[in-house]
C-alpha cells in the first residue's frame, strides 16, 4: 500500500517544500489569481470544504540532493494555503531511476534543514 502521510501545510514554503513548476509559492499564487487557475483553486476549495482533500498532494525528494518538491498537485496546495488548513494529505516519491509512489514512510528528518 502506498504510503500516504500528513504534512503540515506550513510547510509549504519556499525552504522546506517547494513548489516543482514555480521559482516560488509566490509565483504558483499570481499564476492561479485569474482566469481558469483561479476557477480551478476555487473549484478545489469548495470541494475540500464539503469533502476534504480527497486526492494526496504528490511530494518528491531528489536522490542528489535532498530538496523536497510538489511534484503533482499545486492547485490544491495553493487551495490548502487558501483555506488555512493546518495539514494536508500527501503521497511522496524519489526522483532515482523512474518514479514510484514509495510504500515506506517521508524521511522527515529532510525537513530540519
Amino acid at each position: 500500500m502506498r504510503y500516504r502521510g500528513r504534512m503540515r501545510t506550513s510547510m509549504l514554503n519556499d525552504r522546506q517544500i517547494m513548489p516543482t513548476d514555480f521559482r516560488k509559492w509566490d509565483d504558483a499564487r499570481r499564476q492561479f489569481a485569474q482566469g481558469k487557475d483561479r476557477q480551478k483553486v476555487d473549484k478545489l476549495k469548495e470541494s475540500i470544504e464539503a469533502d476534504g482533500l480527497e486526492v494526496p498532494i504528490l511530494l518528491c525528494v531528489h536522490e542528489r540532493w535532498p530538496d523536497i518538491y510538489v511534484s503533482d498537485g499545486h492547485h490544491r496546495a495553493i487551495a490548502v494555503q487558501e483555506l488555512g488548513l493546518t495539514s494536508f494529505p500527501f503521497h511522496w516519491h524519489w526522483i532515482r531511476a523512474g518514479v514510484h509512489i514509495e510504500h515506506e514512510p517521508f524521511p522527515y528528518e529532510l525537513l530540519d534543514r
